[in-house]
């Protein structure tokens, strides 16, 4: 009786993790796969570290982003935190 009480307590405890970690984790990562597959070329972003830019070129996991007239970064695609509605930038500055 022991042990079968033991077991259900474990059984619970997964439970209880899976709902309150690994399901919301599993849930963000599936949101930020589909943003970044929906990112385009012109589309306003911001990334992780803050910076707020344009999307100039995509080549597989890296982007060029235009941060001033002639000044580009290039950016991982998991560097990217969001992204910004168009003429979020206009507004900014």
């Amino acid at each position: 009786m022991d042990l079968f009480s033991t077991l259900i307590f474990f059984g619970f405890l997964l439970l209880f993790m899976y709902f309150i970690i690994i399901r919301p984790q599993n849930k963000r990562n599936k949101e930020i796969n589909a943003m970044l597959s929906n990112l385009d070329v012109g589309a306003e972003i911001i990334a992780a570290s803050g910076i707020i830019g344009k999307v100039k070129a995509i080549k597989g996991e890296y982007i060029s982003i235009e941060v001033s007239e002639n000044v580009i970064f290039k950016l991982q695609k998991s560097a990217i935190a969001s992204i910004l509605p168009k003429g979020t930038i206009d507004s900014i500055n």
